[in-house]
């Protein structure tokens, strides 16, 4: 494993920044506003992980315990418990790598969601982009070889693109580690095309468990690494960064009865994902094709998401994603009856 640890590349003075890393979906909906602008399913969690979630208020005098938890994530994906880190987020777990390693060439694929830039910058990093065209396919030829650090989202936010595991298999080599993101891998059937059984030299996945079980306000997740790697993020990370409730949520949402709850619910999803890429489609919107996520990436014109608001409905804009620019939009998938009230605001608005 190479982006050595425990020192710093300093970021050059010249690194500007042309867009809003620290901008996501929350700050688009306001009071009043319907929200298609955040990721989260529902506004909920379950009512049996609900229920898990207030019994665990009973043991909060305790110090939190991660044994039972890290133990149920390497179940579920086939791994030891020493290649398991658990953390606050996602989110956590892309500054604990930025604060661990010292890459000499750093590289974030775009688009893709802003969190892992934001934290090598904020270490000192530099960070070089590789900025996706076209239908944003990915194609590893792209990475530069000297690359000791390269990010990927898969799928990924906001385009909703499902890579195939065998392009980012190829950015796997001696010296490198390869971050990828799968936050929104449980929105695909199956997870055909996921990382996390895998242990290769200097691969590191991260999981999110905020979206599909509506527990953003909580902050559960957890890395998938070499034990070397996890030993190091695990001495940058704090004592007790994982709260009791989190432990006990990333603990049930991995049991063999939640996955499968979780498999279901894509599968549903996918046919209202499809069902509303037509129908914005059909109204003259170019929506990036093979979406695989609960979100689409939609390209418009500039004032689409201001006239979205005057009637009501928050989006997320697409222009704070490098690659991206005016006229794009993130829409996130609903249920159908809150689709079609969106579809028939851009009737209303000639589109």
């Amino acid at each position: 494993m190479d982006a050595q640890m425990n020192a710093r590349t300093p970021q050059s003075p010249g690194d500007a920044l042309d867009v809003d890393l620290s901008h996501h979906g929350d700050a688009e909906v306001e009071p009043g506003l319907v929200d298609f602008a955040v990721n989260v399913r529902g506004t909920t969690p379950p009512r049996w992980l609900a229920d898990r979630l207030r019994r665990s208020v009973d043991d909060l005098a305790a110090y939190p315990d991660p044994t039972a938890a890290r133990a149920a994530v390497a179940r579920r994906h086939g791994r030891r418990a020493a290649e398991v880190l658990l953390t606050a987020g996602a989110a956590e777990a892309f500054v604990l790598l930025a604060r661990a390693l010292a890459p000499r060439h750093a590289v974030v694929v775009h688009p893709q969601f802003t969190e892992p830039e934001a934290a090598l910058r904020a270490a000192g990093h530099r960070v070089e982009r590789v900025l996706l065209g076209g239908d944003f396919t990915f194609d590893p030829a792209l990475v530069p070889a000297d690359a000791d650090l390269v990010m990927i989202g898969n799928p990924t936010n906001p385009t909703s693109v499902l890579h195939p595991a065998a392009a980012l298999a190829e950015l796997i080599r001696p010296g490198r580690v390869v971050v990828v993101d799968e936050a929104f891998m449980d929105c695909v059937p199956g997870e055909p095309e996921s990382m996390a059984p895998f242990a290769g030299p200097g691969l590191v996945v991260l999981r999110s468990l905020t979206k599909t079980w509506a527990l953003a306000g909580l902050r559960a997740g957890y890395v998938l690494a070499g034990p070397e790697l996890v030993a190091a993020l695990a001495r940058a990370q704090p004592l007790w960064a994982v709260s009791t409730p989190a432990l006990v949520a990333i603990e049930a949402c991995c049991s063999p009865q939640a996955v499968a709850e979780a498999d279901a619910w894509a599968a549903e999803l996918g046919v209202e994902r499809e069902r509303l890429a037509k129908a914005l489609g059909a109204r003259g919107l170019h929506v990036v094709p093979g979406s695989r996520a609960s979100f689409l990436c939609v390209r418009a014109h500039d004032g689409l998401r201001g006239l979205l608001r005057e009637r009501g409905y928050a989006v997320r804009r697409g222009d704070t994603f490098p690659g991206l620019g005016p006229g794009w939009v993130r829409i996130a998938v609903r249920d159908s009856g809150s689709n079609d009230t969106l579809l028939e605001a851009l009737d209303d608005l000639g589109i």
